[in-house]
């Protein structure tokens, strides 16, 4: 292999990653061509098929790298937390927030989305991704409560399926209506009564002892 070519394919699929985003959100996935993803990204043909086989197959890097991002994010917001304010409240604090660029994602992936369910094939490639993206969700929400003394009484799973569901469906009407209804308002509003009812405190009996925590 020439020297510099194993430095250069992360910088080049990182390219291509940035410019399809912007061309998906700017013209639509089924719309968007390969050409003007390379255009944007200053890169042949040549160079996005030594990286994808295909827009579906670029889209599905672009569903993992921003899945991966928003859950680091949310893992190190509350890493940072000082041990006083580890509380329910706090969680959904950091769970409620969006960034201004959700909006070019979530215009993405809703219309992916609508292309699953039209299509078997890209609907169950799509379900191994989410069961990804939910398998660590759920393990964080394990994790988080059992640190304020709760314990889920339904499965991690399904209520990291409804936590995604109230973030994409609150989505759609904020940026339908930002001024009735910003993004995240729903989360702040709902999560931490949810969470509560849905989680009941940990029998200090059953709690490990701090030597076996340390």
């Amino acid at each position: 292999m020439p020297k510099g070519v194993t430095g250069r394919r992360p910088r080049t699929r990182a390219a291509l990653l940035a410019a399809a985003l912007a061309t998906y959100a700017e013209h639509g996935f089924h719309a968007a061509t390969i050409e003007q993803v390379c255009e944007r990204a200053g890169f042949t043909r040549g160079a996005f098929y030594s990286n994808f086989s295909s827009k579906e197959e670029l889209f599905l890097a672009l569903f993992d790298q921003h899945s991966e991002r928003v859950l680091a994010g949310v893992a190190e917001r509350i890493e940072a937390l000082p041990a006083g304010e580890v509380t329910l409240r706090s969680l959904v604090g950091i769970l409620a927030e969006i960034e201004p660029a959700e909006r070019d994602w979530y215009l993405v992936t809703t219309e992916f989305t609508l292309h699953a369910i039209r299509d078997p094939q890209a609907a169950w490639v799509l379900a191994q991704h989410d069961a990804r993206l939910r398998a660590t969700l759920a393990r964080g929400l394990t994790d988080y409560l059992a640190r304020v003394g709760r314990t889920l009484t339904v499965p991690a799973d399904e209520l990291a399926r409804l936590l995604v569901a109230i973030r994409e469906g609150g989505l759609a009407q904020s940026y339908v209506e930002p001024t009735e209804l910003p993004p995240g308002q729903l989360e702040r509003r709902f999560l931490e009564p949810l969470l509560t009812a849905l989680s009941e405190p940990v029998d200090p009996l059953d709690a490990p002892s701090s030597r076996e925590v340390h």
